[in-house]
C-alpha cells in the first residue's frame, strides 16, 4: 500500500484523500494549521514550511509527494526532490507562483495573453500604465489568489493608491480585459507522458471567488481543440505531472490566457460526479505513474461554491442526482466551505433545477448567469 504526502491540508487534500481511499491508499498531510479540514480524514503532520527536520520525518513516511496549494515556498519543494519522488516539480511550480513568468510562458507556447508589463516600483507602475492603459489591474506577482493581491485602476490618478495597497511588493499590471466569459481546461498528465483534458468548463465568479461552474461549457465546440492545445504545450513545456488548470478568457472569439494553477481545481469539483474518474483521481494516478481514468463528462452539471458560510442542505438534497460537499471548516467571510453539484441530462432539466435550488435558498442570483447561460442559442 502506497503512501501519498500532501503539502497543504485544505479541502483539495481533503478531496484527493477521499479519491484515493479506494484506490487502498493511505496519506499523511502536512499542514501548519492544527485545524486543518483533510486532517479530519488523514493523518495531519503539523509544522512550518522551513521545518526541515519535520520535513524530514515527512518525506521518510511518503512514497511520494503532491501539493495541495501552490504557495509551497519553492525552496521547500526543491529540499523535498533531494528525498522523494516531488509531482508536479518544482519549477512547474516556480513558474505557477509568479504571474510573471506565468504570463511570459503563456506568450511562448503560443497562448495570447492580455497586455501586461513588470512594475517594481511606484514611477515604473505610472509608465506601465501608460503602455498597457487604463483601465488595469495591478496584481502582485506572488501569493495572490481568489482577488486577493489587486488594486483596479481606473485612470493614472489611482497610481498612489494602487501602489500603497500592496505595499510595494513586485507586481505586474494587466490591462482590464472585458471578456465574454471564463472557462478552464482541467488538464492531466501522467509520469509516462499519457495527457487527458475533461470538458472546458464554464466559471463565473463573485468578489474574485468562483461561485458556479457549468460543465460542458455550453456552444464550445469551435475553443475546445485549441484550449486542449495550449494545455498540452503548457504540459510538455514543464514536463508538468498530475492535475492542472488552465484559466482562459474569451473575447472577441478568441482565448486569452489568465492563470495557471499547478494543482487540482475548484473549476474541476463537478468531476467527482460528473466524470467516470474525478480529476482527484486522475491526478493520483498520474503521481503514482498508473494509466489515467476517462475524463469526460457524463451528462451536464453544474457545481455551486459555499463561500463564507453553508446553506441549508435539504433544498440540495431534496433534488434527484444533487450532491453536497462540507469541507468540515468553521464559517468564515471569504473562506471556501463546501460546495454542491447538480447532474441532470438535458438543459431543461438542468434549468429546471436550479431555479429551485436557487429559490429555496435565496441564491437566485448565484444560478441566475448559469440558467442564462443554459438557454442561449
Amino acid at each position: 500500500m502506497q503512501t501519498i504526502g500532501i503539502l497543504g491540508g485544505g479541502q483539495l487534500a481533503r478531496m484527493l484523500a477521499l479519491a484515493g481511499a479506494p484506490l487502498g491508499l493511505r496519506f499523511l498531510v502536512v499542514d501548519s494549521a492544527e485545524d486543518a479540514c483533510a486532517g479530519q480524514v488523514a493523518p495531519l503532520l503539523r509544522t512550518d514550511w522551513r521545518d526541515f527536520d519535520r520535513l524530514g520525518e515527512f518525506a521518510a513516511r511518503v512514497d511520494v509527494a503532491t501539493f495541495d496549494f501552490e504557495n509551497v515556498p519553492a525552496e521547500t519543494a526543491h529540499w523535498l526532490t533531494e528525498h522523494v519522488p516531488v509531482f508536479p516539480n518544482p519549477r512547474a511550480l516556480a513558474i505557477s507562483q509568479d504571474r510573471l513568468a506565468e504570463k511570459t510562458l503563456f506568450r511562448e507556447i503560443g497562448l495570447d495573453t492580455p497586455a501586461f508589463a513588470p512594475v517594481n516600483s511606484r514611477d515604473e507602475l505610472a509608465r506601465a500604465l501608460e503602455h498597457v492603459g487604463a483601465p488595469a489591474i495591478l496584481k502582485t506577482r506572488r501569493l495572490g489568489y481568489d482577488g486577493k493581491g489587486q488594486f483596479r485602476l481606473k485612470s493614472a490618478a489611482d497610481v498612489d493608491a494602487a501602489w500603497e495597497a500592496l505595499g510595494g511588493a513586485p507586481s505586474i499590471l494587466e490591462a482590464f480585459v472585458p471578456f465574454e466569459r471564463e472557462l478552464s481546461v482541467i488538464a492531466v498528465r501522467s509520469r509516462e507522458g499519457e495527457f487527458r483534458t475533461y470538458p472546458l468548463t464554464q466559471n463565473w465568479h463573485a468578489d474574485g471567488i468562483l461561485a458556479a461552474s457549468l460543465a460542458p461549457a455550453p456552444h464550445a465546440e469551435a475553443l475546445a481543440p485549441v484550449a486542449y492545445a495550449h494545455a498540452r504545450r503548457i504540459a510538455e513545456e514543464l514536463d508538468y505531472v498530475g492535475v492542472f488548470a488552465l484559466e482562459l478568457f474569451v473575447r472577441d472569439g478568441e482565448l486569452l490566457g489568465n492563470e495557471m494553477a499547478p494543482r487540482v481545481h475548484n473549476s474541476g469539483h463537478w468531476t467527482i460526479e460528473g466524470a467516470p474518474a474525478s480529476q482527484f483521481e486522475n491526478h493520483l494516478r498520474a503521481v503514482l505513474g498508473l494509466p489515467l481514468g476517462d475524463s469526460g463528462a457524463l451528462d451536464i452539471h453544474v457545481m455551486l461554491n459555499w463561500i463564507g458560510e453553508l446553506p441549508d442542505p435539504l433544498p440540495i438534497l431534496a433534488e434527484p442526482r444533487a450532491h453536497w460537499h462540507d469541507y468540515g471548516k468553521s464559517a468564515r467571510a471569504g473562506r471556501k466551505v463546501g460546495h454542491a453539484t447538480v447532474c441532470a441530462r438535458s438543459a431543461v432539466e438542468m434549468r429546471e433545477r436550479l431555479t429551485r435550488i436557487g429559490k429555496a435558498l435565496g441564491r437566485e442570483a448565484q444560478v441566475a448567469p448559469v440558467l442564462a447561460a443554459l438557454t442561449s442559442d
